[in-house]
């Protein structure tokens, strides 16, 4: 009897345990590989897709400002801080003289051989002309002219290329009158290609200079 006894009840807790096995856990936990959605701010670029932006003709580095700063370089040098072109423009970004003297660079040859300096140039410029700039930027914005979405990154890289009076006159003339530089590069160009960046990190200021 003691011994029916003891096969049943080792029966019963065989099959509690197993059944135990198939039920299903209330506790929440987390797969080893990443399924949420996120809304894809930790991206660099807008799209992951590299055939999504066919027709650049520059390495593309995402549409934030190290995108437009670096695109505006290939396009000027090829990224190159040592180079001078036939009319004396200097470095990455292609400097003359008085854009350099109107942040504070009195010295050509020493911004010639120092690449950091040559980046913060390129920012107090930025800030520079977006200050100069600023009722255009406000007014415009977001319009077409002349077949042209005007954006604030196309509006600053134009002026890059022909200065602040330069962008104020293409405006002023409804983007009819097509500045162009001494290689033939237009103001028109520079503001369709280089539109849509997000230069929000650049602040407006007409005091921006470099001190050393």
């Amino acid at each position: 009897m003691i011994k029916k006894w003891y096969f049943y009840a080792s029966l019963i807790v065989i099959i509690t345990f197993l059944s135990l096995g198939f039920i299903p856990s209330n506790e929440k936990t987390k797969p080893w590989f990443l399924i949420e959605t996120t809304d894809g701010s930790e991206y660099i670029f807008p799209s992951q897709e590299k055939d999504d932006y066919p027709n650049l003709n520059f390495p593309y580095t995402g549409n934030h400002f190290i995108g437009f700063k670096e695109a505006v370089a290939f396009k000027e040098s090829q990224g190159k801080y040592r180079l001078v072109n036939s009319l004396g423009y200097m470095g990455k970004y292609q400097f003359g003289s008085k854009a350099l003297r109107a942040i504070g660079i009195k010295d050509d040859k020493a911004f010639l051989k120092d690449p950091a300096l040559q980046e913060k140039a390129f920012v107090a410029l930025l800030s520079k002309n977006k200050w100069i700039l600023r009722y255009e930027i406000q007014k415009y914005e977001g319009k077409i002219i002349n077949g042209i979405e005007i954006t604030e990154s196309g509006i600053l890289a134009a002026a890059h290329l022909g200065g602040a009076g330069s962008v104020k006159n293409f405006f002023k003339n409804k983007g009819n009158k097509h500045f162009r530089d001494a290689f033939g590069t237009s103001l028109r160009s520079y503001m369709r290609d280089f539109g849509g960046y997000d230069l929000s990190y650049i602040e407006a200021d007409n005091d921006a200079v470099i001190k050393k």
